[in-house]
């Protein structure tokens, strides 16, 4: 039974990686989609945002069903309770993924990124990539040195928001209201993208030492 169990907290070891590559494909192709005004792109993030979903509730359903079943204790405890927390920040991470492709397929066939600050979202886009890529090798790893590295890497993103809200609101800013409310938007997706990256490298380092992070 022992090796049933924690044959079982390996299954959903799996379905949380693919959870974060799901994530990470997802923000990949907006941006994409973004910067390249691809509808087809676009389509593909808003249809694909269902699996993110169901793969959550697959991974809290299965990790209340060890709860009921195997009454957890210490590390194993820790692991199936963040695993909870976590998959939430993931399907956010979808959903945030879906707002910028949204805004793609809404302004295509323009671009929705004025030429001013299509570097900075590309940034942006860099930025996001990085994170969740090494977020799924702290989860996969239990790496929490990697996991304050993800820490470190949200300045980034901080900064190139606050650079995107410098040239918005600067006077020589010509793309009027909409555009802009666009770009605001857009920054403000991204930079919660890398917070809930954040947030999921806390939960790991929960996991392994026990301690969480201030």
């Amino acid at each position: 039974m022992r090796d049933i169990y924690h044959d079982e907290l390996d299954a959903i070891g799996s379905l949380v990686i693919s959870m974060a590559r799901s994530v990470a494909v997802a923000m990949g192709r907006a941006t994409s989609a973004l910067l390249d005004a691809n509808l087809q792109l676009a389509e593909e993030v808003l249809g694909a945002d269902a699996s993110v979903d169901a793969l959550r509730n697959e991974i809290e359903d299965r990790c209340f069903q060890v709860i009921a079943t195997q009454s957890p204790v210490a590390t194993d405890l820790r692991v199936v309770i963040s695993t909870i927390h976590l998959t939430a920040d993931f399907e956010r991470m979808g959903d945030l993924a879906h707002h910028v492709a949204k805004i793609a397929r809404l302004r295509y066939p323009e671009h929705a990124v004025p030429d001013e600050v299509r570097d900075v979202l590309s940034q942006m886009g860099q930025v996001a990539q990085s994170l969740i890529t090494k977020v799924a090798e702290v989860i996969d790893g239990r790496d929490v040195e990697l996991a304050q590295a993800v820490e470190a890497e949200d300045d980034s993103m901080d900064a190139l928001r606050r650079k995107l809200f410098t040239i918005v609101l600067s006077d020589h800013w010509q793309h009027g209201t909409e555009a802009a409310i666009d770009v605001t938007l857009l920054g403000r997706y991204y930079e919660r993208y890398a917070d809930h990256a954040v947030a999921v490298a806390r939960h790991i380092t929960f996991i392994v030492t026990g301690e969480r992070a201030l």
